[in-house]
């Protein structure tokens, strides 16, 4: 399973005048976007975190998910959230040969933690042996910072404004979240079940 991202978040859609306020920078100086770039740096590995740990996406962008077999023969557990679009679903054989699907043959189940692909046919395209599917979809929450859930963009900038604050610093790290960040994020993660479509 491979998932990669089309489209990166573009730099001027990044909150970095919001994290300036939120660490109460200096403005109204001729250097004012001397530290934007650091500050860039600490919002993209910000957002990074958070949506790995609650496998949710904020800013919308395409993607292309590759699979070697589907985990049920009539629904797949697409693999982040929220899902906006499925954009086209390619079959390829281990030599390489296309076999594009007609999207009518699924449809998107839309879901808060878990959405889901579903066959209209009795079963999924069938991945033959050493093939993979290819299957490029849109999700996120939404193009424009401002339409973010509240509790999730704080979290990002609390979680950016610490990584700011330690930039300097060799620390060790026990690999959890600060806690008012994890106390935002907790309702977003996702249970995975092993086992189950929702795995």
């Amino acid at each position: 399973m491979k998932l990669v991202e089309l489209t990166p978040i573009p730099t001027v859609e990044l909150p970095i005048p919001a994290l300036r306020a939120h660490l109460r920078l200096g403005t109204g100086f001729a250097d004012d976007d001397l530290q934007d770039t650091v500050l860039e740096t600490a919002l993209r590995a910000a957002l990074a975190a958070v949506e790995a740990r609650t496998g949710k996406l904020l800013f919308e962008r395409a993607l292309r998910w590759t699979v070697s077999a589907w985990r049920s023969p009539q629904v797949q557990a697409l693999p982040v959230a929220p899902v906006t679009a499925l954009v086209s679903l390619t079959v390829y054989s281990r030599t390489g040969d296309m076999n594009p699907i007609d999207m009518g043959e699924v449809v998107l189940e839309e879901d808060t933690h878990r959405p889901l692909m579903h066959s209209v046919a009795p079963c999924l395209p069938d991945i033959p042996a050493l093939g993979h599917a290819v299957l490029s979809f849109t999700a996120g929450y939404s193009a424009a910072w401002d339409a973010m859930p509240p509790d999730l963009a704080h979290a990002v900038l609390l979680l950016a404004a610490h990584f700011y604050e330690l930039r300097h610093e060799i620390v060790e790290h026990d690999g959890n979240m600060p806690f008012g960040v994890s106390t935002l994020i907790e309702r977003y993660r996702t249970v995975r079940v092993l086992g189950g479509v929702v795995a």
